[in-house]
């Protein structure tokens, strides 16, 4: 039923929680010297590591973005006693993360599975590149409307509901160069991101070259190889293992009205695609905006950010010139700190799973850029995508 509001007995919350992490060496795209597998393979093994368990404890599965790794090859590759859940987010490139999340989490609280790894690998120089334009002698489908005007590339396509959003609410680029400066300078804290040591200024920001309007090189995400993994088990075993759980509050994935239309066709263009999910997951979570105290948003492009942040309700869109600067989204003293491990402008570009890593980080108190007693941390996953999802974590099983 359409506008159907979630009810409080059948949500996930505070039932799971994530108790591991694990993420390999992330690389420039198409320098990693091992096969994409056995990335994978190390970032679940570094998980298990990190949660104090045994690698046979594992028995399920949950993937996104056409992940090409297979579950049943992971399951023989580690020795599993035996597979019991395994469940792939179709669509949505990295709109699907957090909606891992919650496949993980259902099947562990619905006694689908015990315990359930979330996973990504990603190798560009194995496989195909992403972000490059469509190379094919001939256009079908959606393309056909789009490729024969020079629309080849995640960036053109993206570009344009972006800047229809900035045109209707008269927002400026200073607004996206926000985004871009606060990943940077986060990222300078973290030993692990593909751009420490590599700070960005405004001065660059504005220097740099452009992709296609309104995004400059430092607003388009990294390309990386690398893998990472969380991993998911009921909050009564939870509190059973090494480190401080992280628990799930709410974990959902949607889409709005006709948002997959072909050929930029979509009623509502000018959105990241949330407005229909972020009031069911405030719902389910039992927590609103005003309750988070650290924000992890994917940023394919800072655009999206942009959007998904005004459609989680953190500010309105008459607010954005003044709410999006980069002492807001410090983690030090910031209204709302944002990406603070770098996120994939500047940690790495694994299709949005370590905003959730770092989401988990948070909330343990282990980031490079802590926000000081963080109890409540969200995640956005994939904006301008069908499906797109996000997810809230917090240090206790109910805030």
């Amino acid at each position: 039923m359409k506008g159907t509001c979630v009810t409080t007995d059948r949500t996930l919350r505070g039932r799971t929680a994530v108790v591991g992490i694990g993420q390999t060496r992330y690389y420039k795209r198409g320098a990693s010297p091992d096969p994409e597998f056995k990335m994978v393979l190390e970032a679940i093994l570094l998980a298990c590591r990190d949660a104090g368990i045994g690698v046979e404890e594992i028995d399920g599965f949950t993937s996104f973005s056409n992940d090409r790794n297979d579950p049943p090859r992971i399951a023989a590759a580690l020795g599993l006693p035996e597979l019991r859940h395994s469940t792939m987010v179709w669509g949505g490139g990295g709109g699907g993360g957090s909606g891992a999340v919650a496949n993980a989490a259902a099947a562990v609280a619905a006694g689908l599975a015990e315990t359930v790894v979330v996973f990504r690998g990603l190798a560009q120089g194995q496989f195909r590149r992403y972000g490059q334009g469509v190379r094919t002698g001939r256009a079908a489908g959606a393309e056909a409307f789009t490729a024969p005007y020079g629309v080849l590339s995640p960036a053109q396509g993206f570009a344009m509901r972006v800047r229809r959003f900035m045109w209707q609410h008269d927002i400026t680029q200073n607004a996206l160069r926000a985004v871009a400066l606060t990943s940077y300078a986060h990222a300078q804290r973290n030993p692990r991101a593909v751009m420490y040591g590599r700070p960005l200024t405004a001065v660059a920001y504005d220097a740099s070259r452009w992709i296609v309007e309104p995004f400059h090189l430092y607003d388009c995400c990294l390309e990386n190889d690398g893998a990472a993994a969380v991993i998911v088990t009921s909050a009564e075993r939870a509190r059973r293992t090494r480190q401080k759980p992280a628990y799930i509050l709410a974990a959902l994935q949607g889409s709005g009205y006709r948002q997959a239309a072909t050929a930029h066709n979509a009623p509502d263009y000018a959105t990241s695609n949330f407005k229909a999910l972020a009031p069911r997951l405030y719902a389910a979570a039992g927590v609103g905006p005003a309750d988070v105290d650290v924000l992890q948003c994917y940023e394919n492009f800072t655009g999206g950010v942009m959007m998904s942040i005004v459609e989680h309700g953190f500010c309105r869109p008459d607010e954005v010139n003044e709410f999006f600067t980069p002492e807001n989204f410090s983690f030090e003293g910031g209204n709302l700190p944002l990406n603070t491990s770098g996120g994939n402008l500047a940690e790495c570009y694994m299709h949005g799973l370590g905003l959730i890593i770092e989401a988990v980080r948070q909330v343990r108190g282990t980031s490079c850029c802590q926000v000081p007693g963080a109890k409540v941390s969200m995640v956005v996953s994939g904006p301008m995508v069908q499906p797109v999802s996000s997810s809230i974590y917090c240090a206790e099983p109910t805030p």
